[in-house]
């Protein structure tokens, strides 16, 4: 059981130090260390991310903790993986936080930033590749239709309209419910 505590340390350690660009841009990171070591299956990663954006907090730290009690089978392993993922980019936003304030205007920090602006975009649309699978868009042709439409409907609305996005999940778990 120990070396299921370490593998889940050593894995969210990773996660910790290397996810930079918020949640969406850890995605790939986070599915490599948890669906590829099979601690879990591409459907249940899949659920995760879904309840990880519905639920309040980073989907970094939801997913940790779900995933270290499914791993452990135990609070305690959902405690470990939670405090794993973010006590590196705590420690590191420390130090940072000093050396940025200090050097704001510095040409290797403003250059150090522009040259991460672009790898966070790409990050984030590798997560949304990653999450377009047959988990969320269906495996038959109807059903993967009638997802992409409720996908694209969802993106226009909530892009070219004032529309909540709360209230367009709200009105895609709706159609969900009585379409499927």
């Amino acid at each position: 059981m120990i070396e299921t505590y370490l593998k889940l340390i050593w894995a969210y350690l990773k996660i910790g130090l290397f996810g930079f660009g918020g949640g969406y841009a850890m995605l790939s990171l986070i599915q490599r260390e948890v669906v590829d070591s099979g601690w879990i299956t591409s459907q249940m990663f899949t659920d995760i991310v879904a309840i990880s954006q519905m639920t309040p907090g980073p989907i970094g730290i939801n997913s940790a903790t779900y995933i270290g009690y499914v791993v452990t089978g135990s609070v305690l392993g959902s405690i470990v993986a939670t405090l794993t993922v973010v006590l590196p980019p705590f420690v590191l936003t420390l130090c940072a936080s000093h050396y940025i304030a200090r050097h704001h205007e510095s040409p290797w920090v403003r250059g150090a930033f522009v040259g991460l602006r672009p790898v966070i975009v790409g990050l984030i649309a590798s997560a949304a590749l990653l999450l377009m699978n047959s988990e969320n868009f269906g495996y038959d042709l109807t059903h993967r239709a009638i997802s992409i439409i409720i996908c694209v409907t969802s993106f226009c609305v909530v892009y070219f309209t004032k529309i909540h996005p709360i209230a367009v999940i709200i009105a895609a778990g709706f159609v969900g419910i009585i379409v499927f």
